[in-house]
């Protein structure tokens, strides 16, 4: 058997929000605690990689950020160069990391070809070698339409047909197809493989965490619109209902997400001075306790939030934003129709009166599990599954754990 350790690469480009960062994450977490001597490194642009906790054998390399403008074009986080420039710098980042990392499997995230392509030549590179290329996609990419375009200007479809072994699709098929209407070449549909949503645990470590004053025994609602940075109108709406309301409503724990714009941010925090039962907290890379304790959830509908909802199992009001896609808007409508969750469109805002009641109405809704759908939870067993299977393949038995 060869002496060499099995080592995964994964590369997330996390130009806006946390999403990426936290999927990427969790299947890095949970790969290394079912392989004794695996190692994975991400590859990354999230400005806040280094405020989360990683296990063991999971380190990560941090890329140049990027941030998109509202007219659709990137530009440079903090170096005061051109994004062409900028972009050079990240790839070249990454072809050299994937060189001398040397992996097992190279995993890249939603965006076939990197950010405008970056990841291209990597690809191409490991193609030459052994390394198995995957690329993961979430359970919803955006309204068919929208998304075959935008693939036709990428030119995505060679990348999918010639340099991809395997195609990860990080939901169940009976829910959602992010691929639904994509007319894609011969020999892409073998390469998909549906994996189911990726569970959440509470890690044990975090099992005495103090929920915050004035909640720790109380039940709260939760209400989190995730990184934040497009969160501000579901947080307004939601802090109106409390304002206004003419009728008893469970306290409100917010938390407020790293990319809430400041002065929001700042204006949120005032408006929480003023109502004794809502609590407003920036950000914590550490949310499940607060999702664990929470008696409901409000949330806009990313899929890392939908995850976690169906994880504690717990009753969900969602907002979904329906600009720049139209992704957590579908992700809603599907669940919603599923039985798992409520809707409350964002059309809608910012009517108090009706987010005040949906409130009410909130802590005696049935949990996702009432719905009484199977298999939802699978995507982390059936990844490592898949991954010991390559292993297996090119080192023969004996690198798993004795649990797996």
């Amino acid at each position: 058997m060869s002496s060499r350790t099995p080592k995964i690469l994964i590369y997330s480009h996390d130009s806006f929000g946390l999403g990426h960062l936290r999927r990427c994450r969790a299947i890095a977490q949970a790969l290394v605690g079912d392989f004794d001597t695996l190692s994975v490194l991400i590859l990354s642009g999230s400005p806040i990689i280094g405020s989360f906790e990683f296990r063991s054998r999971v380190d990560f390399v941090r890329i140049p950020g990027v941030i998109k403008l509202r007219n659709g074009e990137y530009t440079p986080l903090s170096l005061h160069i051109n994004i062409d420039e900028t972009l050079a710098v990240r790839s070249s980042i990454i072809e050299h990391t994937a060189k001398v990392f040397d992996p097992d499997i190279f995993i890249v995230d939603k965006e076939p070809l990197g950010l405008r392509g970056e990841v291209l030549g990597t690809l191409e590179a490991l193609k030459e070698t052994d390394t198995r290329l995957v690329l993961g996609l979430r359970d919803v990419m955006d309204d068919p339409d929208v998304l075959k375009e935008e693939w036709d200007r990428k030119n995505v479809y060679p990348a999918l047909r010639d340099l991809y072994d395997e195609i990860w699709v990080y939901g169940p098929k009976d829910i959602c197809d992010p691929l639904e209407n994509i007319p894609l070449p011969e020999g892409v549909e073998p390469k998909m493989r549906y994996t189911g949503y990726l569970r959440r645990d509470l890690p044990a470590s975090l099992k005495d965490t103090p929920i915050p004053a004035p909640f720790e025994d109380d039940p709260y609602i939760l209400v989190t619109p995730g990184g934040g940075g497009d969160g501000v109108e579901m947080v307004d709406w939601v802090m109106r209902a409390y304002e206004t309301r003419t009728k008893p409503l469970f306290p409100a724990l917010i938390v407020l997400g790293p990319f809430m714009p400041a002065a929001a941010a700042a204006n949120f925090t005032d408006r929480a001075e003023n109502l004794r039962d809502v609590e407003v907290i920036r950000f914590t890379p550490q949310i499940e306790p607060y999702l664990a304790g929470a008696k409901a959830i409000v949330a806009m509908g990313g899929y890392n939030t939908f995850c976690e909802i169906l994880s504690f199992d717990k009753p969900t009001l969602m907002v979904p934003r329906v600009v720049p896609r139209r992704e957590q808007a579908i992700r809603a409508e599907r669940a919603e129709s599923s039985g798992l969750l409520k809707v409350l469109p964002i059309d809608r805002y910012p009517d108090p009166q009706l987010m005040a009641d949906a409130l009410s109405d909130l802590p005696q809704m049935p949990a996702p599990s009432e719905a009484g759908i199977g298999n939802l939870m699978d995507g982390l067993d059936i990844i490592s599954s898949r991954v010991s299977k390559i292993f297996d393949f090119r080192y023969g038995s004996g690198k798993k754990l004795v649990n797996f």
